[in-house]
């Protein structure tokens, strides 16, 4: 078992990759309600934006049924690199894609994909294999039933990849809220975390917003 202390990533040694966060393919999605799992993938999405990730979207056959990447991670990454694969089912057998990891520098890959069992599983697999520390977002990936999702994690770890949530991943990357992320980590929280929501509210109603 790996020392979590040595190795939990961090802002400054951890990359973002977002594979086929696609109109179509999200539609497969059933163990998470639409509107509920499209607030897990823009807070993933915005954590990228809070720490300063490198981000790498990626998408599969985008003419096809699979439909283009949602609007908001396009908005939100103008200038990321977009891997648009023609047919690979799995990102990492797309030199291109692989080669936008590579150029990250990041040995740390904190991954999410529309299947957790197909678009996740694969190249997360794969790049463990590499070398990379993996961890794959489990709640910014989805599947097509609650089955699916358990033996995929259940693949996933027995192949060296770390489950996580994206709230998770927030906290990892934040450790202390005296960083200077507090700021956009506490926004992220109030907008994507209802009933962090309201408490947040209700502290703010009762102290008359000193914190």
């Amino acid at each position: 078992m790996r020392n979590y202390t040595q190795s939990r990533f961090s802002k400054d040694d951890a990359a973002l990759l977002l594979i086929d966060h696609q109109s179509g393919i999200m539609q497969l999605v059933h163990d998470y309600s639409p509107a509920e799992f499209r607030s897990n993938v823009l807070a993933l999405g915005k954590i990228g934006k809070v720490f300063d990730l490198p981000v790498i979207l990626s998408s599969s056959y985008e003419t096809g049924p699979n439909g283009p990447i949602i609007p908001e991670l396009l908005a939100m990454y103008p200038q990321a690199p977009v891997i648009r694969r023609p047919g690979q089912i799995s990102a990492w057998d797309n030199e291109e894609f692989v080669a936008a990891v590579e150029a990250t520098g990041r040995r740390k890959l904190i991954m999410a994909g529309v299947t957790t069992d197909v678009c996740l599983a694969f190249p997360a697999m794969q790049a463990a294999a590499a070398g990379y520390e993996v961890y794959g977002v489990i709640d910014a990936s989805g599947a097509h039933d609650f089955a699916t999702q358990s033996m995929a994690v259940q693949r996933l770890v027995m192949h060296g990849v770390t489950p996580v949530t994206w709230l998770m991943v927030a906290a990892e990357l934040q450790r202390d809220w005296r960083n200077k992320t507090a700021e956009g980590t506490g926004k992220l929280f109030h907008e994507h975390l209802l009933n962090y929501g309201m408490l947040i509210d209700n502290h703010m109603a009762l102290t008359g917003g000193q914190q």
